[in-house]
C-alpha cells in the first residue's frame, strides 16, 4: 500500500469517529430547578419493560393529568436499564423521573422520593399475594403450606434484594439470608413433612423484588426437600401459566391495582393464597435533590 493510501485510509477512520468522539465530551446538564423540567428530560419517563401493570397505570397518569398534551411521554425499557439510567443520572445530578416501586434497593442505594398523586390514579398502598395453580394444594400439599405461610416485610425483601444488587447470586442471596433468619423459616416449614425430591415449578416477572421473593420462597421450599424451577416471564405468561398449571405457583401479584387486570381474567382458574408482604407502591419516583418537583402536577 503507497503512504499517500495509508494517509487517507487514517484521515477517513478519524472522520468517522468525530461524532463519536464529541459526544463523549457532551455533557447532559446538571438539574436547574428554574427551568421547565420536560425540556430538560425531553418529556419523557423512563420506564420497564411494556406488559406491566406500572406502565399501564403510568399511561393512565399521562392521561388523567394531561400530560400526554404536554409532549409527555413513557420510555419502554427494562429493570435493569432504568436503574442504570438512575444511577447515571443521580451521580451527576441531573434530573429524571422513573417509574418505581417499593420495596426496592434503589431507594436503599439512593435518596428518592415518590411524587405525590392527588387524583389517586395509582391507587393506595398494595399487597403482594402468592397465587397457585387450582390443584396445588391437593397435589403438593407440603409446598402449598410453605407458600400459604410465606410472609415478609419490606424491610427483609430489600436486604435480600441488596445482596442481588451488590453482586450476589439469587440463588446465594435468599439461602444467605435465611440461614440468617432461621425463626423465619422455622414459621414457614413447621410440621412440614420431608418430600424427598419431588418437583414445583415457580415463575416470576423479572423485578428485583420478584427475584428476590421468588428466590426466598423455593429456598424455603428446597429446605423440604423440594427440586424448584424458576421460570422468567412478562407479566401475562406468567399469570397465563400458573392458570393452564404450566406452573405450580408464582409470588409476584400485586393487588388490587398493578396486578388488578389479569388478576380480573385469570381468577376463576387460580388459587390466591394471600398476601406474603405488605405495604407496596407504586408510582413516578424522582432524586430528592429535585427539591421542588413533589407531585405529578408538578410537571406540566
Amino acid at each position: 500500500m503507497h503512504v499517500w493510501q495509508k494517509v487517507c485510509g487514517v484521515a477517513v477512520v478519524l472522520l468517522l469517529l468525530l461524532p463519536v468522539m464529541s459526544s463523549c465530551n457532551t455533557s447532559v446538564a446538571q438539574y436547574n430547578p428554574r427551568r421547565s423540567l420536560g425540556k430538560q428530560v425531553n418529556y419523557t419517563i423512563t420506564g420497564i419493560d411494556a406488559g406491566s401493570g406500572e406502565m399501564a397505570a403510568t399511561q393512565r397518569v399521562l392521561r388523567r393529568y394531561g400530560l400526554d398534551k404536554r409532549k409527555w411521554q413513557l420510555q419502554t425499557s427494562s429493570t435493569a436499564a432504568m436503574t442504570t439510567q438512575l444511577g447515571r443520572a443521580i451521580k451527576n445530578r441531573q434530573p429524571i423521573v422513573v417509574t418505581g416501586w417499593q420495596p426496592h434497593w434503589m431507594f436503599t442505594k439512593y435518596k428518592l422520593k415518590f411524587l405525590r398523586d392527588p387524583r389517586n390514579v395509582y391507587g393506595a398502598a398494595e399487597n403482594i399475594h402468592t397465587i397457585g395453580r387450582v390443584g396445588l394444594r391437593r397435589d403438593e400439599p407440603a409446598a402449598y403450606t410453605v407458600l400459604d405461610r410465606f410472609y415478609w416485610t419490606p424491610t427483609e425483601m430489600s436486604a435480600v434484594m441488596m445482596q442481588v444488587n451488590n453482586g450476589v447470586a439469587p440463588a446465594a442471596a435468599a439461602k444467605h439470608w435465611l440461614a440468617a433468619h432461621p425463626a423465619k423459616l422455622k414459621q414457614w416449614v413447621r410440621g412440614v413433612p420431608h418430600v424427598r425430591g419431588r418437583t414445583i415449578k415457580m415463575t416470576y416477572v423479572a423485578w428485583d423484588s420478584e427475584i428476590a421473593s421468588s428466590n426466598v420462597a423455593a429456598a424455603a421450599l428446597r429446605h423440604v426437600g423440594y427440586k424448584v424451577t424458576l421460570q422468567s416471564m412478562e407479566m401475562q405468561p406468567m399469570w397465563a401459566a400458573v392458570a393452564t398449571g404450566a406452573a405450580d405457583a408464582m409470588t409476584c401479584a400485586w393487588l388490587p391495582n398493578t396486578s388488578g387486570r389479569y388478576f380480573h381474567d385469570y381468577r376463576d382458574q387460580v388459587t390466591d393464597m394471600g398476601v406474603n408482604l405488605r405495604g407496596a407502591q407504586v408510582g413516578l419516583v424522582v432524586p430528592r435533590y429535585m427539591k421542588n418537583i413533589n407531585s405529578i402536577t408538578d410537571l406540566r
